[in-house]
């Protein structure tokens, strides 16, 4: 268990530094362009795009994970056949994308204006062919993560978030927001090429391409297509964010893909790390029938998300306005986006851990091969309780309804996914650990008093002042907790930091 926490922790480190670059792309766009038709048109012409490389190349690699260890082919076979597969589909979804832009752009994203909707419509075509690379580079670093070489595959994310970023600003300054668009496939390019280059001393390894028919094809399908569409599902919280807020006044559509990017920035960080490492070694743990191990890993996963993603999801949300300020009120981004963007950050926020969580488990579920029920509880709670709950508030909460209905939803899905989990497959949140549950619990309710306290006592004019002051007193009050509590995760940590000093003298 060390040795993947400490993996675990070698990767996150590469996710920050990846996610960093990432956020500083969006930081710039609202820098550059504010809450305007501009970036409205940026943030609505990636999420087709984003939508279909996160949801085909999510499900093909876990599906691709889930069988190497069961196939009775050759390895390198396996590969080319998925190869093939993987390039065929996700080309051939893109063309039709393509051909269909304007009937899909018109429904979806609403355009107010001739103007807009051609810009919209330039970074559409700009931004869809980058899909297939990154689709591709999805499914690579499935191998290198099967082959342990977990390194290699996060620090692709930071070649393609900061060959974005780089070719992004330039080309915006000389050509406006197209260059964002131009930016997108040339990061997604960068990506492909040097996953390309990582994976060429895998042995097995292969380009050559292959459609013969074979039974671990036809697994491939049977896995990917339930994951495919839960993952689908789950990424249509986004398109029925753009949806709905595209209802509203201008800029909301912004406002709430800087809010949803500040929120998940720390989520994704600490739940990509985890899954990275842990999903293959899951994987191998159930194809041995090793039950408490991974009994262990559920338990010690949730528990370490939860103290991890806990304090970032309370600070957020009493310091919203501190944190859309430092981040994003310069230049054309205003106090007035400001008032728009930090409610939303504020519950966004709450969902954090839920949607974190929800990734996790159902990679135990993808692991008994079961891809059928989160994907029907992803139906159930985004199609259903979710637009239920922006449909029931939207005319009295405006933008903070699509916020609502992300957070409530996530919830059901959280509840679903445990209980059945327990049900089903004997896997316990709280059972012996009863003790462990409370103190998680206490320590929730009492770091939350704190950080209400710091808000209402704390308040400075300067923005960069308040927001290390207060990071700072609830930093240090959230260690203390864990202290006070006795949690084994900070008696780890300690331990081992005070190993690391007695080693150098």
């Amino acid at each position: 268990m060390k040795g993947i926490l400490k993996i675990i922790g070698a990767v996150a480190v590469i996710n920050i530094l990846a996610r960093l670059v990432g956020f500083a792309r969006e930081t710039y766009i609202g820098i550059q362009f504010g809450t305007t038709v501009y970036s409205d048109s940026i943030t609505n012409a990636y999420t087709i795009p984003n939508f279909l490389y996160l949801v085909i190349g999510g499900a093909f690699t876990t599906a691709f994970i889930s069988i190497y260890h069961k196939t009775s082919s050759s390895i390198t076979e396996y590969i080319r056949r998925t190869f093939t597969t993987i390039a065929i589909t996700i080309t051939l979804v893109v063309i039709l994308f393509m051909a269909l832009a304007d009937p899909i752009l018109m429904q979806f994203f609403h355009a107010k204006d001739g103007l807009e909707y051609e810009i919209l419509r330039s970074l559409y075509y700009w931004m869809m062919p980058s899909t297939i690379m990154l689709v591709l580079s999805t499914w690579m670093s499935g191998i290198l993560n099967v082959q342990g070489r977990y390194h290699l595959s996060a620090f692709s994310v930071l070649i393609y978030n900061g060959s974005f970023l780089l070719v992004s600003v330039v080309l915006s300054i000389i050509m406006g927001p197209i260059g964002m668009g131009i930016g997108a496939l040339v990061g997604a390019v960068c990506m492909f090429l040097f996953l390309v280059y990582g994976v060429r001393d895998v042995k097995e390894m292969s380009f050559k391409p292959s459609i013969k028919q074979s039974e671990d094809q036809k697994m491939l399908w049977k896995v990917a297509l339930p994951i495919m569409l839960g993952g689908a599902t789950a990424q249509l919280y986004i398109l029925i964010q753009s949806f709905f807020s595209a209802m509203l006044e201008e800029g909301v559509r912004s406002a709430m893909n800087y809010a949803t990017k500040m929120s998940q920035f720390p989520q994704a960080i600490l739940m990509t790390a985890v899954t990275t490492v842990i999903f293959p070694l899951l994987s191998k743990k159930e194809g041995d029938g090793d039950t408490e191990s991974v009994k262990a890993l559920y338990t010690r996963g949730m528990r370490l998300l939860y103290l991890l993603v806990l304090p970032v999801s309370v600070f957020f949300y009493f310091q919203a306005e501190g944190i859309v300020r430092i981040i994003f009120e310069y230049n054309k981004f205003d106090a007035e986006s400001t008032a728009i963007t930090a409610p939303l950050l504020q519950l966004f926020s709450t969902t954090m851990f839920f949607l974190a969580a929800n990734t996790y488990i159902t990679r135990f579920y993808y692991a008994k091969g079961n891809s059928v029920l989160p994907m029907v509880f992803s139906i159930l709670t985004v199609f259903g309780v979710n637009i239920a709950v922006v449909l029931a508030t939207i005319d009295g909460l405006g933008a903070n309804a699509v916020a609502l209905g992300t957070l409530v939803s996530a919830i059901v899905n959280f509840l679903l996914l445990i209980i059945v989990l327990h049900s089903k497959y004997g896997l316990k949140l709280v059972n012996s650990n009863i003790g462990q549950f409370i103190k998680l619990a206490a320590i929730g309710i009492l770091f939350n008093a704190v950080n209400w306290a710091i808000a209402e006592w704390i308040v400075f004019d300067q923005k960069w002042i308040h927001i290390l002051l207060t990071f700072a007193i609830a930093s240090v009050s959230y260690f203390v907790l864990l202290f006070a509590f006795k949690m084994d995760e900070l008696q780890q940590f300690v331990s081992k930091v005070k190993g690391k000093v007695l080693r150098k003298k």
